[in-house]
């Protein structure tokens, strides 16, 4: 370990790249700190206590809800906004077009798009957060918790900015290559809140939570060790480099190796998976003052039964498997894969060059993503299978944090060590 810190500090950009990273993660958890002009603090503590559905919306903010600060949205409106166009890119032919054909501008001209959705969305859930905030405090849509003197429209604009300004550091940060921005804020916020978690137990201990604890260490120590083992499988595809002759050199003739990685999608398929799962029960809070008894029928309808853990589980396994095979054919393309072997005169031993290269991919990759996703799924909701025998909701928001944390690290790990042998290789 400390081999490999000396091996970083030596590296003048990598280590240039951590320090301004440290910086811009400091500069969150400073702005963490700073509530949102007119809301009350002390109503926000009291809505958030004991609440599961809250516990995951302050993991989503990284952190920052249970503040109410003026980054407490997170990132999550540009998440999102993420989802929403790649998914529009697999049925909309000019944005799939777009992302493909026009190369790097057209991936830009995508990203420009879904900055600015995300604001829009950064509204809805601004005051969505305000008004379930609200309520569970026992207050009106919004106006319970705002101070007199201070407009529902200014504390929405204010979280709108701060939504908008770490959706900024985030892309900065991946910018550095150490990992994923928007995973690395929501890390950032879960280990903050650590220390004060630690003491609120120490103060609270009593002899009937040794059973709560010690189920809580079995399923960390599961989480971790399925985690880091999935993260790090992966299936070795040979590739053969057949031999050409250039001017009077022979060259060629080398075997090599394409790894296909078991979790290629990482940690993005849970990020996806609590953002689809919180929005329904965001989207009923603006229908239960409505004019229409339906309206406030089918919203409440929708709050029950969000509430209940076999349909939270099952919904959750659902939405972390089929993202991870989703996240996975955004980000892995077994056509341009096989176009460029074709091109550099590589083959799959066995296997035809072009089509057929394309579809022995496709093929390989989902039967090992089958078994990626499903222990990924099964990992995401042991925590909440546990809790009907443990009773506490902490374990689920617990559970949810710690396989974050895991995947999270991993993937700041493997780039890190990506750009040390990228930079050993060039000063060869």
């Amino acid at each position: 370990m400390f081999e490999a810190f000396r091996r970083i500090w030596n590296i003048k950009a990598l280590r240039k790249s951590i320090g301004f990273v440290i910086l811009m993660l400091m500069l969150f958890r400073f702005l963490a700190t700073i509530p949102v002009p007119g809301i009350d603090p002390a109503l926000v503590r009291s809505a958030l206590e004991g609440n599961q559905f809250f516990g995951l919306l302050n993991i989503f903010s990284g952190g920052t809800l249970e503040s109410f600060s003026v980054v407490a949205l997170g990132v999550a409106p540009y998440i999102t906004s993420s989802i929403i166009f790649q998914l529009l890119v697999m049925v909309v032919p000019s944005l799939k077009r777009m992302q493909k054909e026009e190369g790097e501008a057209g991936r830009q001209k995508m990203n420009q798009i879904t900055r600015w959705v995300s604001v829009p969305l950064a509204a809805i859930q601004a005051y969505g957060f305000i008004a379930l905030i609200s309520q569970g405090s026992g207050g009106g849509a919004g106006q319970g918790l705002l101070i007199m003197g201070f407009s529902l429209f200014m504390a929405m604009l204010v979280m709108i900015a701060g939504s908008v300004f770490l959706m900024w550091i985030g892309e900065i940060i991946t910018e550095k290559g150490i990992g994923n921005g928007l995973s690395i804020l929501i890390l950032a916020g879960i280990i903050a809140a650590f220390p004060r978690y630690l003491q609120q137990t120490i103060a609270t201990f009593d002899q009937s939570q040794i059973v709560n604890m010690v189920v809580f260490a079995i399923v960390a120590l599961v989480t971790i060790v399925v985690v880091v083992a999935l993260n790090e499988a992966s299936r070795n595809v040979p590739v053969h480099y057949a031999r050409h002759h250039a001017g009077n050199r022979l060259s060629g003739g080398v075997n090599s190796q394409i790894p296909l990685k078991v979790l290629m999608a990482g940690v993005i398929p849970i990020i996806f998976a609590i953002s689809v799962v919180l929005f329904p029960t965001m989207i009923a809070q603006f229908f239960l003052h409505a004019q229409s008894p339906t309206l406030i029928t089918l919203a409440e309808w929708v709050l029950r039964t969000f509430q209940n853990n076999w349909v939270y589980g099952i919904l959750y396994f659902v939405l972390v498997f089929g993202f991870t095979y989703f996240y996975t054919g955004v980000i892995f393309q077994p056509d341009e894969m096989a176009e460029n072997l074709q091109k550099q005169g590589a083959f799959i031993p066995g296997v035809r060059p072009g089509t057929h290269t394309e579809a022995f991919l496709r093929n390989v990759m989902n039967r090992i993503l089958l078994l990626g996703a499903t222990a990924l799924a099964v990992i995401a909701v042991l925590p909440v299978a546990m809790q009907p025998l443990t009773g506490s909701q902490t374990l689920v928001v617990g559970g949810t944090s710690l396989l974050i944390i895991v995947a999270v690290v991993i993937d700041i790990v493997r780039q890190t060590e990506a750009r040390l042998v990228s930079y050993e290789y060039e000063q060869l």
